[in-house]
C-alpha cells in the first residue's frame, strides 16, 4: 500500500519540505524534516534513558520537525489509531 499524504509544512519553499505521511500497513508515521546539526544530534545521542542504549544507531535518525505542524502530526496519529487491524 503506497503511504499516505498528511500535509507539508505550510510555510515551506522551494528548498525545504518537512513533510508527514502515514504507512498504513505497518501503522507508522513516516516524517520528513531538517538534519539537526551536528551539535544537536550529539545532545540527543549524550542522553541515557533506562532500557536504551545510549547513541544513535545507524539505522536511526534525527530529524527537526516545525511545531506548526503539529495538527498534521495529530492527524497522523488519528489515521493510524483508525487503520484496521491486520
Amino acid at each position: 500500500m503506497p503511504l499516505l499524504f498528511i500535509g507539508i509544512d505550510p510555510e515551506t519553499g522551494d528548498d525545504d519540505s518537512p513533510t508527514v505521511w502515514v504507512d498504513q500497513e505497518k501503522k507508522e508515521l513516516v516524517f520528513q524534516g531538517w538534519k539537526p546539526g551536528p551539535q544537536l544530534e550529539a545532545e540527543c545521542a549524550a542522553f541515557e534513558l533506562p532500557g536504551h542504549a545510549k547513541g544513535i544507531p545507524d539505522h536511526e535518525a534525527v530529524i527537526r520537525i516545525p511545531a506548526r505542524m503539529v495538527q498534521m502530526i495529530r492527524e497522523a496519529c488519528d489515521v493510524v489509531e483508525r487503520a484496521p487491524l491486520q
